[in-house]
C-alpha cells in the first residue's frame, strides 16, 4: 500500500469520562496520512479532550493507534503567558537553537522577528511563531487547538493557507480544531463533527450543508 493510502491515525471506541460525566462516548475515525481533518463541534463538545487523549495526557478506554513512527507537534489554543519578556529567538532555543531560518521560512517570517518580544507579536505573528516551535522538530503529525483565535479574518486564512502548505509541501498530516466551518472546509480534506460522540465523519463539503450543521449546533445555523 503507497504512503499517500496508509491510515497513520485509527480511533476505535474511544471513551473519556470524569468523575461525573462523560466527556467522549464512543468515537471512532481514521485519518490519512498527508491529509487534514478538522474537527468542529459546539463549545463543551470535547474537542479538546479528543486531543488531549491522542498526546496520551488523559486515561481513556478504547483504542488509539498510530502508525509507526510517528512525530507529533502540538500547537496550544494559546501560549498562557505572553507577557514574560522573552524574544522569538530565545522561545525557540528552549526547544532546539539550530534550523530556526528554515523553520520560520515554513510558516512565513523572516530573520528579522527573532530578536522580538512575544509579548508584541500580532495575533498572526505569535501563531506562526508556535507552530514554527512545533515544527522545529520535524513532526509528520500536527494537531493545531483553534488555529485561528485572536487573528484577524486577514491573518486567518493566511494561517489556513500555511497549513496547507505544510501539508502539501512537507507531507505534515494535519489534525485541527475549528469553529469556522464554512472556512477551513476549504482547507481540510475531511472534517469530523463531534459533540460528545461523532455527529458525522464525511468529506468537509457534505457537513458544511445546512441541514448537517443543524444536526452539530441546532437551530439557526
Amino acid at each position: 500500500m503507497s504512503s499517500s493510502h496508509e491510515n497513520i491515525l485509527e480511533v476505535s471506541d474511544l471513551t473519556v469520562k470524569t468523575q461525573d460525566r462523560t466527556i467522549l462516548e464512543n468515537v471512532s475515525f481514521k485519518v490519512k496520512r498527508g491529509t487534514t481533518l478538522a474537527i468542529v463541534g459546539p463549545n463543551g463538545a470535547g474537542k479538546t479532550m479528543l486531543f488531549r487523549a491522542l498526546l496520551g495526557l488523559v486515561p481513556y478506554t478504547g483504542q488509539i493507534k498510530w502508525a509507526q513512527g510517528v512525530r507529533i507537534g502540538y500547537v496550544p489554543q494559546k501560549l498562557l503567558a505572553t507577557d514574560i519578556p522573552i524574544s522569538v529567538r530565545e522561545f525557540l532555543s528552549f526547544k532546539k537553537a539550530s534550523d530556526m531560518e528554515k523553520c520560520l521560512q515554513a510558516v512565513g517570517l523572516d530573520m528579522a522577528v527573532l530578536d522580538r518580544a512575544l509579548g508584541v507579536l500580532s495575533g498572526g505573528q505569535l501563531q506562526r511563531v508556535l507552530i514554527a516551535w512545533a515544527v522545529i522538530d520535524e513532526p509528520n503529525v500536527l494537531l493545531f487547538d483553534e488555529p485561528t483565535t485572536g487573528v484577524d479574518i486577514d491573518s486567518e486564512e493566511a494561517v489556513y493557507e500555511m497549513l496547507n502548505t505544510l501539508e502539501h509541501e512537507h507531507g505534515i498530516t494535519v489534525i485541527l480544531i475549528s469553529h469556522d466551518v464554512h472556512v477551513i472546509r476549504d482547507y481540510s480534506e475531511h472534517m469530523l463533527a463531534l459533540n460528545k460522540q461523532v455527529i458525522c465523519y464525511d468529506e468537509s463539503e457534505q457537513i458544511a450543508k445546512p441541514s448537517v450543521l443543524h444536526a452539530i449546533y441546532g437551530p439557526g445555523t
